[in-house]
């Protein structure tokens, strides 16, 4: 049986309409007209927004809106609308009570006789099917000007701290300390570094063998059981950087004659075969390392240095089991009474060449050195990761000894000018790097101080400090932005300079508010009262972008500005006055700003009109308010009346809409006039609509169109902040991005980059893009794309990005997820796959959703069917960083097709298929149902969403979207105007 049976039949009285009719629609019979002249008929009317079904055997043309027709010169059967359903005829309200016609339905008089015809199952007619380009051929196109270069760096690292830095006069270390000091630092030895030959490992030890024995032979020692020993160290015996043997330390005697040091030498046979099997060692541990990856990083970012191999164990076990320890012992006992001499003797020029670094920290991966260090030849502090460490041993004893003399030797350095000299001890010998820095800066060397903390990778606020007492600001500030760290910045250099701090605290604000933050803008700069009039300009911007931030700024720019109430009153009466429920939030924002400032006559005098307009809306949301709060804003009021007629508050309960479920639909009825290709919402509940190549259109909360922006808008980036968006439009291999300034009502093309995956997201002054196998943090506000950091060569494509203030996470095709913390500059916290494969086992991304603290809820393929599958469809869970709550995915029912997932801190959405219908299902993070949202016809294209922790959009290229208002529950039908 067809729909249009289910309904009854009439015969009207009049068949037709007459005259000159509004029609909503046409209707065109091809049994009448011919399949050709109908189709003909059907593309000269279409237009954009306009839409074609396929009903009654003939092609019902929707307009996207009414126009007036004369029924005799109409292209095709006009059709009005009435109370939601298209009518071909007048009809008498009797006659319709006998048909009964539901909304969104037709009613074709044919024949004489009415009969309904519901679109809810209509076809869907595409109408590119009808044109025949199979004999086109297409070609490739490209654009006609030089593509983009690529992104370059924003901020240049600074070249390693060499010798040249500390002054000519530093003396230069000995092929054999070159070689030693690599090896102790977890580096290759330089090539140059060729030293003499020296009689072998097995001729010392053969020599040394028989006064080490105690009447045992080397053959007793032998056999099995010597190496059965040697094995089960090897494979079970962890890396520990013991102390010397017996009479290392014991020779710091500075009696006897002075001896020569040791003539150069080539490397032993055990060093050169550790210098063999290195490099492979250290190939495989960086492989397996942080998110650097070759990638331009800060040094901070880098994983830690790589662990001890087999032949490290072996050289552990060696000193420990054989007569090679004490060998060694003896001839670092040696090295060490000649260092002794030359510090007591005063030949600090030899005792620097030999001096022993003691900023070496021990762990798990450290390891004994095997060698002596030598005379260097070439000071260069290595800024860069480190392989394992090596000890020179000895313990607490010895380092305090020499650190005393390291210390003496800086006193004298200083005393005599030689400040570059010093600081290469504070910095290379001792490792006391702040220290150094400090040290600098004290003396005036402040591009140096700066070179060092940066190159030392210090706090990021003090390497900032550095460069602005440096008089490189922009490097300052590029670090600072980069990093987050302008407070920090600011408080280090308040301390000790005060006229600089108020500069950088010009920096921070401009920054700020270039980034559209309005408030961190005004906070930076307010304790600077020569640039009151730059924060009274920036406040009355951050009030016109509206939000909780605009009613912050707008209770500042009234209560703590001359003649802020004067210039404000109008605007603070509309924010109180208002009694809408979307409100409530701005109006408390204000009260708790108004709380925090000191009393006096302007404070008081709004307090009254605030108070009442609190209790008016905890009236609707009893939950909005706390209880205590008015009683705490109405403490400092000389007159109590208010305070004593102050009605008993109850206590608050769960938001209302919270108990049910919410549902809303949308019908091809509600199709807007263009494709709604991307959506966000903007504060003071604005809408901003992609409408491709049509640009961008601004909406106010009840549907209507405040401003209209002309460039290509297919995706959104929308800032944090509210007052700006980015808008991206795909242009062959690149993308090219616009600027769209929501509160000066003005959009500017930006830049055409190479990309494809960014995250939705942005904070104004920083976005994170993907680009092919590099993840960068572009500088949203230089005039080209510029990335302040980046991570090269990530083991596979990147399929999506998801940043916030805290945290980047983004999650690659080959399923593995990385995390970084963004305090201090990007910092890799996790990677890791989502699963644990087995062997001949991969994995391929279908579709996932993630959180910028690391949740991701995945479709995962598996190549291996036999694999155990995880979960149905093999959707796969990673829970968040952090303390956060979430709960893993639950099962839903069979008659469900989950097609996509989508992820906030507070709520997960799922897009699935439906009784023919598309629908969005809402849960919170305790997997429970709170809202179902569907578009009906299943042939209409796939619709979009978008999810945020107040906020789900759902809409498609009909120009149809349902908008749910997650704080209060509440939904709007919104098309694009």
């Amino acid at each position: 049986m067809s729909n249009s049976s289910m309904h009854a039949r009439t015969a009207p009285r009049q068949h037709l309409h007459r005259g000159t009719v509004s029609a909503s629609a046409f209707w065109f019979d091809p049994a009448r007209l011919g399949e050709q002249e109908a189709r003909r008929r059907v593309m000269a009317l279409w237009a954009p927004g306009t839409s074609v079904l396929f009903v009654a055997e003939g092609y019902l043309l929707r307009l996207h809106c009414a126009q007036r027709v004369s029924t005799g010169s109409s292209p095709g059967l006009p059709l009005t609308l009435e109370g939601g359903v298209l009518t071909s005829a007048p009809l008498a309200a009797s006659e319709w009570a006998r048909l009964g016609a539901p909304r969104d339905s037709l009613v074709l008089v044919r024949a004489g006789v009415a009969q309904v015809h519901p679109l809810s199952s209509a076809r869907v007619v595409d109408l590119s099917s009808w044109f025949d380009v199979s004999t086109w051929t297409v070609l490739p196109t490209r654009g006609l000007g030089a593509p983009p270069p690529p992104v370059a760096a924003a901020v240049e690292p600074v070249a390693p701290v060499t010798r040249s830095f500390f002054g000519g006069s530093i003396p230069e270390p000995s092929n054999e300390a070159r070689v030693v000091l690599a090896r102790m630092e977890g580096r290759e030895p330089p090539s140059d570094a060729v030293v003499a030959e020296r009689p072998g490992l097995l001729a010392r030890l053969r020599a040394l063998w028989g006064s080490a024995s105690t009447g045992e032979t080397a053959e007793g020692r032998g056999g099995s059981r010597w190496f059965g020993r040697l094995a089960a160290w090897l494979r079970n015996t962890p890396s520990t950087a013991g102390a010397l043997p017996s009479g290392e330390g014991k020779g710091s005697s500075s009696s006897g004659s002075r001896r020569e040091v040791p003539a150069p030498r080539t490397p032993s046979l055990l060093g050169r075969l550790w210098a063999a099997l290195r490099p492979r060692s250290t190939a495989k541990a960086a492989g397996g390392g942080s998110g650097a990856r070759g990638g331009q990083t800060s040094p901070r970012n880098a994983g830690p240095p790589p662990g001890p191999g087999a032949l490290a164990r072996l050289s552990q076990w060696l000193l420990r089991h054989t007569p090679l320890g004490e060998l060694l012992g003896r001839r670092k006992a040696e090295y060490l009474r000649r260092l002794f001499e030359m510090f007591e003797g005063g030949d600090l020029h030899e005792a620097l060449r030999h001096a022993i670094p003691l900023n070496q920290k021990q762990n798990d991966d450290t390891r004994e050195a095997l060698g002596l260090p030598g005379p260097r030849e070439d000071l260069k502090l290595q800024l860069g990761p480190r392989g394992p460490a090596a000890t020179f041993a000895g313990g607490d004893a010895l380092y305090e000894a020499l650190r005393q003399r390291y210390r003496a030797a800086l006193q004298r350095f200083e005393r005599e000018g030689r400040i570059e000299e010093a600081a290469f001890i504070l910095s290379e010998l001792l490792g006391a790097h702040e220290e150094a820095v400090a040290f600098l800066e004290r003396h005036r060397r402040f591009k140096l101080a700066a070179e060092l903390a940066e190159g030392r990778a210090l706090a990021p606020g003090l390497v900032v400090r550095q460069w602005f007492l440096a008089k490189d600001p922009q490097r300052a500030k590029a670090i600072a932005r980069r990093s987050g760290c302008f407070e920090d910045a600011v408080l280090r250099l308040e301390s000790t300079h005060f006229a600089e701090a108020h500069e950088l605290r010009l920096l921070w604000g401009q920054s700020r508010a270039e980034a559209g933050s309005w408030v961190q803008a005004v906070e930076a700069i307010w304790p600077v009262q020569a640039a009151r009039e730059q924060a009274r300009e920036w406040i009355e911007r951050g009030v016109d972008v509206g939000g909780v931030g605009g009613a912050r700024l707008l209770a500042l720019w009234a209560g703590s500005l001359p003649g802020g109430l004067d210039a404000a009153r109008a605007r603070v009466l509309a924010l109180l006055d208002d009694d809408s429920l979307n409100g409530a939030a701005e109006r408390l924002a204000f009260a708790q700003t108004l709380a925090s400032e000191p009393p006096c006559g302007v404070r008081s005098a709004l307090l009254v009109p605030t108070v009442r307009a609190l209790m008016r809306d905890r009236a609707l949301v009893p939950a909005h308010l706390p209880t205590d709060f008015i009683t705490y804003l109405l403490r400092d009021l000389p007159d109590g009346a208010l305070r004593a007629d102050l009605p008993a508050l109850a206590p608050k309960v769960p938001s209302p809409w919270t108990r049910f479920v919410v549902q809303a639909t949308a019908s091809l009825g509600d199709a807007g006039p263009f494709a709604i290709h991307d959506a966000v919402v903007l504060p003071s509940d604005r809408l901003l609509l992609a409408l491709g190549e049509a640009g961008a259109v601004l909406l106010s909360a009840e549907g209507r169109r405040l401003a209209h922006f002309d460039v290509p808008a297919f995706s959104l980036v929308a800032s944090i902040h509210g007052d700006r968006v980015l808008a991206i439009a795909r242009r062959g291999e690149l993308h090219h991005v616009s600027r769209v300034d929501v509160v000066r009502r003005r959009a500017t093309a930006w830049c055409d980059v190479a990309m494809h995956a960014w995250a939705p997201t942005y904070d104004g002054e920083t976005w994170f893009v993907a680009s092919e196998l590099t993840v960068m943090m572009l500088d949203a506000q230089a005039a080209e794309p510029r990335a302040l950091w980046r991570v090269s060569k990530v083991p596979g494509p990147v399929a999506m990005l998801a940043a916030d203030e805290t945290h980047l996470c983004f999650v690659t095709t080959d399923a593995e997820c990385w995390v970084y913390a963004l305090q201090d500059g990007p910092t890799l916290r996790s990677r890791e796959p989502f699963v644990a494969l087995g062997k001949g086992v991969s994995a391929v991304l279908r579709s996932c959703a993630i959180t910028a603290d690391g949740e991701v809820r995945a479709s995962v393929h598996f190549s291996d069917r036999e694999y155990p599958r995880p979960g149905e469809a093999d959707w796969l869970w990673v829970k968040p960083q952090g303390p956060r709550f979430a709960a893993p995915m639950s099962v839903v029912g069979e008659s469900l097709e989950r097609v996509k997932c989508f992820l906030s801190e507070s709520w997960r959405a799922e897009l699935t298929l439906f009784d023919g219908a598309w629908q969005v299902r809402l849960l919170d993070v305790s997997e429970v149902m709170r809202a179902r949202l569907n578009f009906t016809f299943e042939e209409s294209p796939t619709p979009q969403v978008r999810l945020t922790n107040t906020a789900l959009l759902m809409f498609d290229t009909r120009g149809r979207m349902l908008w749910l208002d997650l704080e209060y529950g509440t939904v709007r039908n919104v098309g694009a105007a």
